[in-house]
């Protein structure tokens, strides 16, 4: 009786998991999309403006992501590990010490980014794009400066909820800042006629909004209480330890945002350019839509799974890989084949231009496929995340996309002259290879290890700190 006590238990896991992670999941899917609408909302108001204020609207946006908001990103996923773990070690102290050295890493860097996008101008200009609309992107990242700043707060700010599971607080914020950033971001572009730059104002006042609002319930509620503690000596010899996971967390974002911006670029140089870029631009907005959801599935399996193995329960930790892989596969074959079966009709949703609607037709069986894998890819990065992983996930992505994607898309396109088709194929073949590596890692995992490993890490600080009082 005593040796099937624990079977029974282990085969209640999946289903008690399965609650656990809908319960988080539900939430950051809606926290993840709220937050990735709000420069959406922007970009559309532009668009109203005029053929200018969009074309520059949509280089800056295109320009301060890949140079700014995705490092950013990155950089605060380091969180994911430390915070994580810590909690799930019931090192409160540590946690947030964590949180306020990721604050004091990530602002610096906004000052270097902000220096480039004020001379976005020049850059834009000398690689060949049009003076008016290098112009108008410059104005528009200008006005988007104050953005990034709250942005660095906001992201470690999300992350700290994130990994003790106060969720509902990030969903309250987010909502009300989305519903606030709406008529907000309306009446500074056109009531108040500050045009596209309303726009990148609206931003960041929405994020400022979302920072105050988390930053006063870490302040005053009793939920908090534990992880909100300051403790300077901890924060700044915590420094080194946050880089060691942010530098490659950060090479894991930026080497995927990088490669679409590249695929955006080479599609530029083609004959039809325009008709390529559009359907390149349909297919990057479909996929990133849907990414962002499986990205809300794979913050809630990076906290299950840091916050099991803080805890020295690696059965559990696997248990949590198994049921969000099922649930990530399960979302993905569902929109997928929803796009398939709406592929002649799906090209209309973004325009009426009959050849943009035939070529997003004959791009969609590409695209399903590619929906399959980004959902794959963001659920297992989510879960290399929870588990430390940042530098051997940073090494399979450049060599998926670097080696792999980037290379055969400019031979399929140039060479094979299968044009914007080819460049999608490419990346498609990058992202089966950084699914199938990651998935094999994660496959081969021995999670006993790596519940020994976590503890360790989150005690050993501690057990120094012990020996220097004893020294003294």
């Amino acid at each position: 009786m005593e040796e099937t006590v624990p079977n029974i238990e282990e085969k209640a896991w999946p289903a008690q998991e399965l609650r656990k992670l809908s319960f988080m999941a539900a939430p950051m899917v809606v926290v993840s999309v709220s937050q990735y609408l709000l420069p959406t909302v922007s970009l559309m108001m532009a668009g109203h403006l005029g053929s200018l204020p969009l074309s520059g609207v949509s280089v800056a946006s295109s320009f301060t992501n890949a140079t700014g908001f995705a490092l950013l990103i990155g950089l605060s996923g380091a969180l994911e590990t430390l915070c994580g773990q810590a909690y799930g070690a019931g090192q409160y102290k540590k946690f947030g010490s964590y949180l306020y050295c990721a604050i004091i890493s990530l602002l610096p860097i906004c000052l270097p980014a902000s220096i480039l996008w004020i001379f976005m101008d020049r850059i834009l200009i000398s690689i060949g794009l049009d003076p008016k609309i290098s112009m108008e992107a410059c104005r528009y990242s200008i006005g988007l400066i104050p953005a990034l700043f709250g942005f660095a707060i906001l992201q470690s700010l999300v992350r700290y909820f994130q990994t003790q599971s106060l969720i509902l607080p990030m969903l309250i914020s987010s909502c009300a800042t989305l519903s606030a950033h709406i008529p907000l971001c309306w009446a500074l572009v056109f009531k108040w006629e500050f045009g596209a730059i309303g726009g990148a104002m609206s931003i960041g006042l929405s994020y400022w909004l979302n920072v105050i609002f988390l930053a006063c319930y870490m302040r005053w509620s009793s939920s908090c209480e534990k992880t909100r503690v300051l403790c300077w000596k901890d924060v700044f010899s915590s420094i080194s330890e946050f880089w060691r996971f942010a530098l490659p967390s950060a090479v894991m974002v930026c080497l995927e945002w990088w490669t679409f911006e590249l695929l955006t670029l080479l599609a530029g140089f083609l004959p039809n350019s325009k008709l390529e870029t559009s359907v390149l631009s349909i297919c990057i907005t479909t996929t990133t839509v849907n990414y962002y959801v499986q990205y809300g599935l794979g913050a809630a399996a990076s906290t299950r799974v840091s916050n099991e193995l803080g805890s020295g329960n690696p059965q559990k930790a696997r248990s949590v890989v198994r049921v969000i892989l099922a649930v990530s596969i399960t979302e993905a074959v569902i929109v997928s084949t929803a796009l398939f079966c709406c592929r002649r009709i799906f090209g209309y949703a973004y325009s009426n231009d009959k050849e943009v609607v035939n070529y997003v037709t004959e791009i969609a069986p590409l695209l399903c496929l590619s929906v399959i894998m980004d959902s794959l890819q963001a659920v297992l990065s989510g879960i290399a995340r929870g588990c430390g992983w940042q530098r051997t996930g940073a090494v399979i992505n450049f060599s998926a996309y670097n080696f792999v994607g980037v290379p055969v898309s400019v031979v399929l396109c140039f060479v094979v002259h299968l044009k914007g088709k080819g460049l999608w194929i490419g990346v498609l073949t990058g992202s089966v290879v950084q699914v199938a590596l990651l998935a094999l890692m994660t496959a081969s995992t021995d999670w006993q290890k790596q519940a020994t490993m976590a503890k360790e890490r989150m005690f050993k600080r501690q057990l120094e700190q012990t020996m220097d009082g004893i020294e003294l």
